[in-house]
């Protein structure tokens, strides 16, 4: 295509035959036609590389990276390398998005003009094939005047989940490269690359309406998997989280509050971790390790100054400030156990907590 398009769609690909395909249509049905699609086949073992070449075959607006497997980060760095469009689009192979999303992102962002657009999304969690419980992570519409004024903001919308991750915002091309930001070689990347973004962006928006479908149900996630070293990411994110407020200068009652819940609530995720199925670790390893996570320094000052915003979180959360590794312990299995056999009741508490 000779034409500049107005969005590069870039979306790494990595053993997801089994959904790339819905992804890919989702995008070739949006109301905006001019944009370019970038698969990058991350050395996919299945087919996926293939259905994406049968794709670009058909659709001109679709092009086919192949490289070796090197995580997502580097798939969306290949992508990034040669995207032509005015702004950058981020999509998970496994998820879907609703036809005017592109449309609508494009729109928003040429109206301020604005360098960076978050909207809201669904987070589909599946119990069977056909059956799964939809939540809406969203907040109203606004339209950020100053940096100061996004920063001071920005605690809520971390709380809502919406400046996490890459795939429910479209950013200006020109603002990622004029910084050099690129998604780093890291585990959890999606993390690092947006605070980046984040740290001194200053035309912002926010649009209530959810677009995007994030697919909460593959058992070979990395979320749902037991990974050693789990609490160490914790405390180095806690970290940045702190370090970009100091940036900002903002120390306010309720950016403290908000970053001392978001860490006790992942440390829980942590400890929860330990009870999940395929965790090696023995019994007494494990009381070890939820002893050594509840007595941390960072957790004990975490869970003093969070303000729990449900009697449910406030009562999982009261082992960890007692110290009550054993109780603690128990608590997770609990939840594992929820979270094992009633995949919607999870869903629903997680989203209500």
């Amino acid at each position: 295509m000779a034409i500049t398009p107005y969005i590069s769609v870039i979306v790494p690909v990595y053993n997801v035959e089994r959904w790339v395909a819905r992804a890919i249509d989702s995008l070739r049905a949006q109301t905006l036609d001019n944009f370019e699609l970038l698969l990058v086949d991350d050395g996919s073992p299945d087919g996926s590389g293939a259905i994406c070449d049968d794709y670009a075959a058909c659709d001109e607006r679709i092009s086919v990276i192949h490289k070796e497997n090197g995580g997502a980060a580097s798939a969306r760095n290949a992508a990034i390398d040669v995207a032509r469009g005015t702004y950058l689009f981020f999509m998970d192979a496994d998820d879907w998005c609703e036809p005017d999303m592109l449309q609508s992102l494009y729109d928003c962002a040429e109206s301020g003009p604005f360098d960076l657009v978050v909207t809201g999304f669904y987070i589909d969690t599946y119990r069977t094939e056909d059956k799964f419980f939809r939540e809406v992570k969203s907040l109203p519409s606004r339209v950020y005047r100053s940096a100061q004024e996004f920063r001071e903001d920005a605690h809520r919308l971390f709380d809502r989940n919406l400046l996490y991750t890459p795939w429910n915002k479209l950013f200006r091309a020109s603002y990622l490269r004029e910084r050099d930001i690129r998604f780093p070689d890291v585990w959890w990347d999606d993390l690092p690359f947006n605070l980046a973004v984040l740290a001194d962006i200053e035309r912002v928006a926010l649009m209530d309406r959810p677009f995007y479908h994030f697919l909460r149900a593959r058992s070979e996630s990395e979320n749902t998997k037991y990974r050693g070293g789990t609490f160490e990411k914790r405390e180095e994110e806690d970290g940045w989280m702190r370090a970009l407020y100091a940036y900002w200068g903002v120390d306010t009652p309720q950016s403290r509050e908000f970053l001392a819940r978001r860490h006790a609530e992942r440390v829980i995720g942590c400890i929860e971790m330990l009870t999940c199925k395929d965790c090696p670790l023995s019994g007494e390893e494990k009381k070890r390790e939820v002893a050594r996570m509840v007595s941390a320094p960072s957790v004990q000052s975490a869970v003093s100054q969070a303000r729990p915003g449900s009697l449910m979180m406030r009562a999982v959360m009261a082992p960890m400030r007692w110290r009550k590794p054993g109780l603690m312990m128990a608590e997770s299995r609990f939840i594992s156990w929820v979270k094992r056999n009633f995949v919607g009741v999870f869903a629903y508490l997680k989203a209500h907590r």
